[in-house]
C-alpha cells in the first residue's frame, strides 16, 4: 500500500478506503423484505452505475440484505456509491410501495477484498447464499444474482 491513500473513517462501524482497491460491501433492509420485482429493482439500478460510477464484479440482492463486490472509479468514493445505490433503490421502491422513509439501514459493512483468493471467497459466498438461505436449490437458478466474468 505504499504511496496509495489510505482514509480511515468511522461512524458504529470502521471504514477503510484504499485508491483503488476492490471492496465487498453488504448493506441491510431497515426492517421487512423485498420481494421479488423490488430485489429486481434493486439489482438493476446496482448494474446501471456498472462502467460510470464503478466496476461491479458481482451482486446478489436477498430478501432481507444485499451484497456486491465493486471497484470504485475515480473520482467517486464508495461512501459517494453506497449513497446513491441505496438512495435511488429505496426511492424507486417506495414510490410503488407508496410509502416514505428508510429502506436500507443507514450504514453498511465493507471490506477491502486483498486478493485473489479472498475475491473467490466471497464470490462463492454471494453465489451460494441464496442456496443456503432456501431460496433455491442451484445458485445458477436465483434472478438475482449478477456476476461479470469479465471483471479485473
Amino acid at each position: 500500500m505504499s504511496g496509495e491513500r489510505v482514509v480511515r473513517k468511522r461512524r458504529n462501524l470502521p471504514h477503510w478506503t484504499v485508491d483503488g482497491s476492490v471492496y465487498f460491501v453488504t448493506f441491510r433492509a431497515a426492517s421487512g423484505i423485498l420481494n421479488e420485482d423490488e430485489r429486481a429493482i434493486v439489482l438493476d439500478h446496482i448494474r446501471s452505475g456498472e462502467g460510470e460510477f464503478y466496476l461491479l464484479a458481482a451482486a446478489v440482492i436477498m430478501p432481507d440484505h444485499a451484497h456486491i463486490v465493486i471497484k470504485p472509479k475515480p473520482p467517486y468514493e464508495l461512501s459517494h456509491i453506497m449513497k446513491g445505490i441505496k438512495g435511488v433503490s429505496a426511492r424507486r421502491i417506495n414510490t410503488i410501495r407508496q410509502a416514505t422513509g428508510s429502506l436500507w439501514q443507514d450504514e453498511s459493512w465493507d471490506r477491502i477484498v486483498r486478493d485473489a483468493e479472498e475475491f473467490d471467497e466471497k464470490a462463492e459466498y454471494m453465489m451460494n447464499n441464496p442456496v443456503k438461505a432456501g431460496l433455491v436449490l442451484r445458485a445458477e437458478d436465483y434472478p438475482f444474482w449478477y456476476f461479470n466474468l469479465e471483471f479485473h
